[in-house]
């Protein structure tokens, strides 16, 4: 039989750096991106398939029916999910799958009861440092980042359910902790 793979979750609050941390863990590791499906509309230069797959509301909810989504949630009006297929194949085939999704997705993710997993929550070194953050990104209005902020305090309570907490303070740093901890051994359940 041969070596089934592993599914990485990692999450934490808006602002931590996820995305950034997770393309520069795709390059040093042997790891497979699972892309996400989004009802939201595709941002300058994403491309369906590659960023995420983009499905209209519709299509997305008979997905739900039918479940294939491994975890979803709805983020600011928009539908997010996990497609149970590419995970279940990719595990099945032995690939280390590399899975960005937000506190609420993870938590699903847990609960599904996949065996092959490890869950990595990002954290910023303190609230403060992710409010500067969030508000350095000029991109959201006021009243946006403070219920991104309200809501960052809710996921930051929930990282000790978390196999390993990777706080963001130095990138290099939290880019070499994280490569070190994906290289580690599936450990057998």
């Amino acid at each position: 039989m041969s070596k089934r793979g592993r599914l990485i979750v990692i999450s934490g609050p808006s602002g931590v750096g996820k995305t950034s941390l997770c393309e520069a863990l795709l390059k040093r590791s042997s790891c497979r991106r699972v892309v996400t499906c989004t009802t939201r509309p595709p941002r300058e230069g994403e491309q369906d398939g590659q960023d995420y797959f983009f499905f209209d509301r519709n299509s997305f909810e008979e997905g739900l029916r039918a479940g294939r989504f491994l975890e979803h949630a709805e983020v600011y009006g928009n539908l997010y999910g996990t497609p149970r297929d590419q995970v279940e194949e990719g595990i099945e085939n032995g690939y280390e799958l590399l899975l960005n999704i937000d506190v609420q997705g993870a938590r699903q993710v847990r609960d599904s009861g996949i065996p092959e997993l490890m869950t990595i929550f990002i954290d910023a070194p303190s609230g403060e440092e992710l409010e500067r953050r969030l508000v350095s990104r000029a991109s959201d209005s006021d009243e946006v980042i403070n219920r991104r902020l309200e809501v960052a305090r809710a996921e930051r309570e929930e990282k000790s359910s978390y196999d390993h907490v990777v706080v963001n303070g130095d990138f290099d740093e939290a880019v070499l902790e994280l490569a070190e901890i994906v290289a580690r051994p599936v450990e057998s359940n």
